[in-house]
């Protein structure tokens, strides 16, 4: 039986996910998990805590619980079922407190909360890159942070998507298709960006099992053209000195971890 996990808390429990997440990825094992968000008030807490106890008289294991509460009497709650408690902000918060030597001031939904200035940035990004995805349009290039190349299916757009909504940046993505290699070149729109653009490749193997299951047994899919786009547009990105990465066997976070190190665009954290 794969074991029980809990992810709680008082706003949107991305926080406890995201750190549960990292823990549990060290571990050769399936669990089994709940996201429990907005625990705002008693009643809630106490529901959620019936949630863990039943689970432990089903199972006879204690269910692992992450959480990042800021009330004191919603985690007291918590803390008192029979889970097994990791709470992420009460284990930094404290010693940072003798640390900074300043009390902390929690708020609820402070860490994902809607702040003006970065809700409208991000808002604004993630709308310019649905605009401009996949070549849709080359009138608003100038306006990018960033803009990825590459050939279809390659991963352009969760690239750019991931960059918009995470970390703001706006970042325009244009395609590469069978009929520019014969003789392949940067649009001028391109060209007069020459300094925002990124390439990403992908293994031609990888890139025909994925284009089989979009379009199976047909040229666009066919090993071959997958080879022949993949080697064209690597050659020049290095003609053009354009910084790429493959996104063979990479998550759409590791893809945009490496785009943000190689060219330093400045990360925003909302």
């Amino acid at each position: 039986m794969a074991p029980k996990v809990f992810y709680i808390s008082d706003g949107t429990a991305i926080t406890a996910e995201v750190f549960g997440h990292a823990v549990l990825s060290q571990f050769p094992v399936e669990f089994e998990a709940l996201t429990v968000p907005f625990v705002e008030t008693t009643q809630k807490a106490e529901k959620v805590k019936q949630q863990i106890n039943d689970c432990f008289i089903t199972t006879g294991e204690r269910p692992i619980l992450f959480h990042s509460i800021v009330k004191p009497e919603i985690r007291d709650i918590i803390y008192s079922s029979e889970g097994l408690d990791y709470d992420f902000l009460n284990t930094f918060v404290s010693p940072l407190e003798k640390q900074l030597g300043i009390e902390a001031k929690p708020v609820m939904n402070r860490t994902h909360g809607k702040s003006n200035l970065g809700y409208d940035s991000r808002i604004e990004a993630i709308n310019y890159t649905m605009e401009n995805d996949d070549g849709q349009t080359m009138k608003h290039m100038d306006k990018a942070d960033i803009i990825l190349l590459g050939v279809s299916r390659c991963g352009k757009t969760p690239s750019s998507l991931y960059l918009s909504m995470q970390f703001g940046i706006k970042a325009a993505n244009y395609p590469f298709v069978e009929d520019d290699m014969d003789n392949l070149k940067l649009p001028e729109a391109l060209k007069r960006n020459k300094s925002k653009l990124f390439g990403l490749t992908i293994d031609p193997n990888r890139l025909h099992e994925i284009r089989q299951g979009r379009m199976e047994n047909s040229r666009y899919s066919s090993l071959r053209q997958c080879r022949i786009e993949v080697k064209e547009v690597e050659m020049m990105y290095k003609k053009e000195r354009i910084p790429f990465v493959n996104t063979t066997f990479h998550s759409v976070e590791e893809i945009s971890a490496k785009i943000l190190d190689i060219t330093g665009l400045k990360r925003h954290m909302f």
